[in-house]
């Protein structure tokens, strides 16, 4: 009998399911929309009632456009975004904003409310903090935790479960409380190579109550990504789900970590590549043998993503969010939109399909920026400065207003992307955890463009993986593992990934040119620093 995979990613705007077979090749996939609550201010919330109906409402769509039998999913693994779910009784929601709405319980991880309660972490300097590049972020959830209880005090003292995302659906698929390594690895500061939680960290920080409960409420049962979970599906999340009960089900990833599983692996050893995750925002993740320490980059992780290996993990804050927004202040957005729109695309593949018309040369396309320059930090800088008051930078604008000086602004904006991976790199080098490739993920990663570009910008070949949804094979990899169909997670790599286009860097006069225009963005971002 021929068995199935099913990886479940939950974004920040849409949960997705994917069916894929044996050996990796995706037969359907499925896609349902999720509502993000802005405001006021920093806050950026969702409901996990939704976003399990919306898991749901994909995986039965995959399944029936697959027209498989349910019985033949041999595993099935989610990934999410790390955000943080607040469950109070018996799993019901908690208002976690002033909106007092309970569906509203998940704290988005893009939410920065908790910037204050970071920085008051960071300035008590505990080692720790070592482990997560030396400075917590607010994306992080013991920021966030810290934020509840000085806030929302009778929504703190009234919770029973505090989530990270992914591990809230393993939870509603299966019952069981494990956490995922993953997950609270780094994103809440335990301490993998240790097994443990450091009870003098919260009792430091003011979150004592988690000590002293036996961290009852964020996870005392800890387990590898891929390892299985409960007894499978039970009857209820199986009805819900439309698959059959106790369909294996695997310890959860965050969603860039499960796009760094469905990549890495090409060629076997995992170590030689870094995993870049596009999207929203952007994420890198490398894997080292042993642990190296790079400041301003989270990590080292201990089985974080590869079990066995050491993960850092870096990125920016905002990417697609970042192009998005920089597009938005150009007088001919609006018009380029709807001209988009006419042939059912994004502004930015409208955008792109432009300039790749251009011609055949696409490291040439940096010539259209010219004395443009854009550090795209709108949401301030992840890696490797650790700094969540950054905020963008754009030099040269002038009284333009066609559609010409709007495409000169995106590849600016783009060539801001790849300056700053190239910071992360350059940062990783130095502290000694160089890579010799970039393999990209997420839905930029499909486009030629954005790869030379990328390239070009931080002199390192770029792949792209075979699989047309890495993210969703990542997830489908955990639930390949945790159904026995391989021995382990580097097995369930290599035999379900596979390389595809590959980009070389031009070097010469255009390397030299993104030479020059990488020391212009560093002293751009320099200056905006010392200004704020």
């Amino acid at each position: 009998m021929d068995r199935y995979l099913i990886g479940v990613d939950v974004g920040t705007g849409s949960a997705r399911a994917g069916l894929f077979d044996g050996k990796g090749a995706m037969l359907a996939a499925a896609k349902r929309e999720i509502t993000l609550w802005r405001g006021p201010g920093a806050m950026v919330e969702q409901s996990s009632a939704q976003i399990w109906d919306a898991v749901c409402a994909a995986v039965r769509e995959a399944v029936s456009v697959a027209g498989i039998d349910p019985a033949q999913v041999a595993g099935i693994g989610f990934d999410a975004t790390c955000s943080l779910v607040v469950l109070g009784e018996g799993g019901a929601s908690l208002a976690v904003g002033p909106s007092e709405d309970p569906a509203r319980d998940v704290i988005v991880w893009m939410d920065h409310r908790a910037v204050d309660q970071a920085e008051r972490i960071n300035d008590m300097g505990h080692p720790v903090l070592a482990w997560v590049g030396g400075r917590i972020s607010p994306e992080m959830e013991t920021p966030k935790l810290l934020w509840l209880k000085e806030h929302r005090p009778m929504v703190f003292a009234a919770a029973r479960h505090f989530f990270d995302l992914a591990d809230f659906l393993t939870w509603k698929a299966t019952g069981d409380l494990a956490r995922s390594t993953c997950t609270v690895t780094c994103k809440w500061t335990y301490l993998a190579h240790e097994n443990r939680w450091d009870p003098s960290y919260f009792r430091q920080i003011g979150l004592e109550e988690l000590a002293e409960e036996q961290f009852a409420r964020i996870g005392q049962k800890v387990v590898e990504p891929g390892t299985p979970l409960g007894r499978g599906l039970n009857a209820r999340a199986a009805q819900e789900l439309g698959l059959a009960e106790g369909t294996p089900v695997g310890a959860g990833m965050i969603d860039a970590h499960a796009g760094g599983i469905g990549t890495v692996g090409i060629g076997g050893d995992p170590a030689s590549h870094m995993a870049y995750v596009f999207g929203t925002s952007s994420c890198t993740m490398t894997s080292t043998e042993a642990p190296v320490f790079v400041p301003g980059v989270w990590g080292p992780y201990y089985s974080a993503m590869v079990p066995g290996m050491w993960l850092n993990e870096g990125g920016q804050s905002a990417a697609g969010a970042a192009i998005d927004q920089l597009l938005a202040l150009h007088p001919a957005e609006a018009e380029a939109t709807i001209l988009a729109a006419k042939e059912g695309m994004s502004l930015a593949a409208w955008l792109t399909e432009r300039l790749r018309d251009g011609g055949p040369d696409l490291s040439a396309t940096v010539r259209l920026a010219d004395r443009l320059h854009v550090v795209p930090e709108f949401l301030g800088n992840r890696a490797p400065h650790a700094d969540p008051h950054a905020r963008a930078v754009i030099s040269g604008l002038g009284m333009e207003r066609d559609l010409d000086s709007l495409l000169a602004l995106y590849v600016a904006g783009l060539c801001g992307i790849g300056y700053g991976l190239r910071q992360i790199l350059e940062a990783q080098d130095e502290a000694g955890a160089k890579v010799e490739k970039i393999v990209i993920s997420g839905g930029a990663g499909q486009s030629a463009l954005v790869r030379q570009i990328l390239a070009d910008a931080t002199g390192r070949p770029v792949l792209a993986p075979e699989a047309e949804e890495p993210v969703l094979l990542g997830a489908a990899v955990l639930g390949a593992v945790a159904g026995g169909l391989f021995p382990n997670m580097r097995a369930a790599m290599s035999g379900l990934s596979r390389a595809g286009a590959g980009t070389l860097p031009a070097g010469g006069d255009i390397g030299a040119l993104h030479d020059r225009r990488y020391h212009a963005f560093c002293r751009l971002q320099a200056l905006a620093r010392e200004l704020h």
